[in-house]
């Protein structure tokens, strides 16, 4: 059995585990977090998220192949896939304050994956991240390796508040990147393999880890540049007398190709 382990049991760790765990019954799912109320609140009748379709699709899987835990050493020991979804705030001091984001927990997580591992390992970006951030966890775990081999992928998340199970399950794409060697390719193919089980091959586009890591922030870029020209358009229909709703329609065409930038 194929053992998959994420770390972090937030918004996107959490429902993103349960859709896996439904979708692969032969695969066991846990969602690790040093939060105990946190996890007390996954393992009970009142999820600490809110997502429609999500409580039914917790209820299904739990206890079965999706396990809630604060045992992070053990789960990370044993899996095979290793999912990183912590949070990556921007800095509030130092050399980027303001501006960039601070990787203090993910470098944490990389740190606690090299103590203790004693078996290969794919390590999963699911978090936002600045590109080449695989690169340094890379040098993290491979200084404190102890012989143990580790693949980097970077498999960024589209999800949309309100319809974040919708997403999972129906997604426009599943975007996984990895490093061009004969060992990256491996892997890729062993995430691509649990993402087959419930979406189209079509769609599960493969690229290198950095255009992965960059994909998921020019996508968050261009819904800022979108949202930023309707309201400017909205400020123009204002003064013109034209109907935003209407003038906004004909862009809806745009939407497809947009997300599958």
């Amino acid at each position: 059995m194929v053992k998959i382990c994420c770390i972090g049991a937030g918004y996107v760790g959490g429902p993103t585990m349960a859709v896996i765990a439904l979708n692969c019954p032969s695969i066991e799912v846990a969602v690790v977090d040093i939060s105990v109320s946190r996890i007390l609140a996954w393992n009970g009748d009142q999820l600490p998220i809110y997502e429609p379709g999500l409580d039914e699709v917790v209820k299904q899987c739990r206890g079965k192949n999706l396990f809630f835990s604060t045992d992070v050493e053990k789960h990370v020991s044993e899996a095979d896939i290793i999912f990183v979804s912590v949070n990556t705030p921007t800095k509030t001091r130092g050399l980027g304050a303001g501006k960039a984001a601070d990787l203090t927990y993910w470098e944490s997580a990389a740190r606690m994956i090299a103590d203790v591992s004693k078996s290969n390992k794919i390590v999963v970006e699911k978090s936002t991240v600045p590109v080449k951030t695989a690169e340094a966890i890379e040098r993290i775990l491979t200084h404190n390796s102890k012989g143990i081999k580790y693949q980097i992928l970077s498999n960024p998340e589209f999800l949309a508040e309100g319809t974040a199970i919708q997403d999972l399950f129906y997604p426009d794409r599943v975007l996984i990147g990895g490093r061009e060697t004969p060992e990256g390719l491996k892997a890729i193919q062993a995430l691509k393999d649990v993402y087959a089980h419930w979406v189209p091959e079509d769609q599960i586009i493969t690229t290198n880890l950095w255009s992965a890591e960059l994909s998921k922030l020019a996508a968050n870029a261009f819904l800022a540049q979108r949202i930023s020209s309707v309201n400017a358009m909205s400020a123009l229909c204002e003064s013109t007398g034209a109907d935003v709703s209407q003038v906004s329609m004909p862009s809806v065409r745009t939407r497809e190709s947009v997300q599958s930038f």
